[in-house]
C-alpha cells in the first residue's frame, strides 16, 4: 500500500456539496476516494498538455522558425475549412 499523509483541505460551498454528494451516490466510498481521483485527473490532464505541445506545438514553432515563407497564414487556413464545410453542406 503506498505512503499516505493527511492533510486538511478548504474548499468552496458548491465543491464540497458536490463532493458529498458523490459519496452520496454510492459513485465513490469516501471524500478522500474523490479528492484522489480528482488530482489523477488533474494530473493526467496536465501530462497530456505537456505532451501536445512537446509533440506538436514545439516542433510546427521550430518548422515556422526554420522556413517561416513555408506557413500558410491563418485567414488562408480558416478559408479552406469554411470552404470544405460548406461544399459539405451544399448537397444537403
Amino acid at each position: 500500500m503506498a505512503a499516505t499523509r493527511q492533510i486538511n483541505v478548504t474548499l468552496p460551498t458548491d465543491l464540497a456539496d458536490l463532493l458529498e454528494q458523490k459519496v452520496r451516490s454510492g459513485g465513490y466510498a469516501s471524500a478522500n476516494d474523490v479528492v484522489v481521483e480528482g488530482v489523477r485527473a488533474l494530473l493526467e490532464q496536465e501530462d497530456s498538455l505537456e505532451r501536445w505541445l512537446r509533440e506538436e506545438v514545439v516542433p510546427g514553432y521550430e518548422a515556422y522558425r526554420s522556413d517561416p515563407d513555408n506557413i500558410i497564414p491563418a485567414d488562408q487556413v480558416l478559408a479552406r475549412i469554411k470552404a470544405r464545410r460548406d461544399a459539405g453542406t451544399a448537397g444537403r
